[in-house]
């Protein structure tokens, strides 16, 4: 037996791995950590045979007839250097959208500006929901503006939100216009505090005093380094009875609206729906379907995660998952401040 072992030991170099450490007694297997630094042998499949140079840290199994060789993969590059890769594709990414994508968004919001959508269908991104749905608070937390929020109706005009990136250290920018009796009214807003306040009269000279809706567009221009270059158009929210000063048939004027936008195939329609309500009556989900029966060009809002009722978690999961109404862009589940007052003069950063 003495002279078998030796008879192990005096092998040929060239039938057994090179390693930093002896081998194992039981020729099965290698310590962790061997670093191979010369070219092993290996078996292939009807006896054939090549040589694999690796120069790896081999924590796997070594086999007596070196048939198989188990490698698991290096520890992961340094961390900075993936940072620094994630970086240069980010920024690669960016350059090739200031120079293909944001050229086209200008030219749309140019075109819209100019009245051309009447006759020709510009593409277009609505936000539609049921009164109080949370509407306001999605656009906000996208804008970082507050915008005009409250009971009852309070987007009482279609308002065009444009949103501009601008580049980090530049300052913010804002600007309101309008169409008002043939002309056009157009003001610069320094303070984000003001938007709302701006909004709120350019509905009241639009609409008039009150509870009313117009059809008459209002166009907000928002520059910051903290949004999305985006345009989104958020349109009144659906009202099913008139209160006291609005028109009996209000909620047909609303729908009428809303699906003058919806309707062309060139629009994708975000439907905001609470999280605390049934999804099955939501009136908004329902215009969407109408117009768009296979969901292609509907994204479902999911908002106020936080009201869900004790018991009823599971249903909001399934409809996520998208297993109660089928829309193929799918649903998002989001969750906005809360409303205090001494919130709503803020940039609203933290969404």
């Amino acid at each position: 037996r003495s002279s078998a072992n030796r008879a192990g030991r005096q092998r040929s170099a060239d039938d057994r791995p090179f390693c930093d450490s002896p081998e194992h007694t039981d020729g099965q297997s290698a310590p962790a950590g061997t670093r191979l630094e010369k070219t092993l042998r290996i078996n292939e499949t009807q006896g054939k045979k090549r040589n694999l140079p690796l120069s790896a840290q081999a924590t796997g199994s070594w086999h007596p007839t070196h048939s198989n060789l188990s490698i698991r993969p290096a520890a992961p590059a340094d961390s900075t250097k993936n940072k620094s890769s994630v970086i240069i594709i980010m920024n690669t990414l960016n350059q090739q959208y200031e120079e293909k994508v944001r050229p086209c968004i200008d030219l749309i919001d140019s075109l819209r500006s100019l009245g051309v959508e009447k006759d020709l269908a510009l593409p277009a991104i609505a936000v539609i929901g049921d009164q109080s749905s949370g509407k306001s608070s999605v656009l906000e937390a996208l804008s970082g503006v507050a915008l005009p929020r409250g009971s009852g109706i309070v987007t009482r005009c279609p308002l065009e939100l444009k949103m501009k990136r601008k580049k980090e250290g530049e300052a913010w920018y804002g600007k309101i216009s309008y169409q008002s009796f043939e002309r056009e009214i157009c003001t610069e807003i320094d303070d984000p505090v003001d938007v709302e306040k701006k909004i709120r009269e350019a509905q009241d000279e639009l609409a008039g005093q009150g509870v009313g809706i117009s059809d008459d567009l209002i166009s907000l221009e928002i520059a910051s380094p903290d949004v999305p270059d985006l345009t989104l158009i958020d349109l009144p929210g659906i009202t099913r009875v008139a209160v006291k000063g609005q028109d009996a048939n209000i909620g047909d004027k609303i729908k009428s609206m809303i699906q003058k936008f919806i309707r062309r195939q060139e629009t994708i329609s975000l439907v905001v729906v609470p999280c605390n309500v049934d999804i099955a009556t939501t009136e908004a989900l329902k215009m969407a379907q109408e117009v768009d029966p296979e969901g292609e060009r509907t994204l479902g809002i999911l908002t106020k995660p936080d009201l869900v009722d004790r018991g009823t978690e599971e249903n909001v999961v399934e409809i996520v998952n998208n297993e109660v109404i089928h829309l193929k862009k799918g649903y998002m589940i989001v969750k906005c401040r809360v409303r205090r007052r001494s919130q709503r003069k803020c940039l609203l950063l933290k969404r």
